[in-house]
């Protein structure tokens, strides 16, 4: 993916970066888990490449030093909702909470 981005002739607007979450009965089920600072270094790499970083989906098994450690690695957004794909999602409250202990507030929605 990295490899991807650097010789991409124009960046895309963000790259959504998910955690995987372990489904039962899935083909990836059994993967084994990352190290802690490899989702940590895709990350800043997406960074270093000129691309928004969003977080995306297994925010919800992360604990908050971990999911703060990627917005200070270098992401900038997170995609909200009740589900993303087969998960769930934080709440809303969760996710404010989170923003403010960052010093972050969300945008304002916008038609796109």
């Amino acid at each position: 993916m990295r490899h991807q981005l650097a010789t991409l002739k124009s960046h895309p607007e963000g790259v959504p970066i998910n955690m995987l979450v372990r489904v039962e009965d899935t083909p990836l089920a059994s993967m084994p888990a990352l190290g802690r600072l490899e989702m940590v270094r895709a990350i800043a790499t997406a960074r270093i490449l000129k691309s928004s970083v969003r977080l995306t989906a297994g925010r919800q098994q992360l604990f908050a030093e971990a999911v703060t450690s990627r917005f200070l690695a270098g992401a900038n957004s997170i995609l909200v909702g009740e589900k993303l794909l087969t998960t769930p999602n934080p709440g809303p409250d969760q996710d404010d909470q989170l923003l403010k202990s960052l010093g972050m507030k969300p945008l304002e929605p916008h038609a796109v």
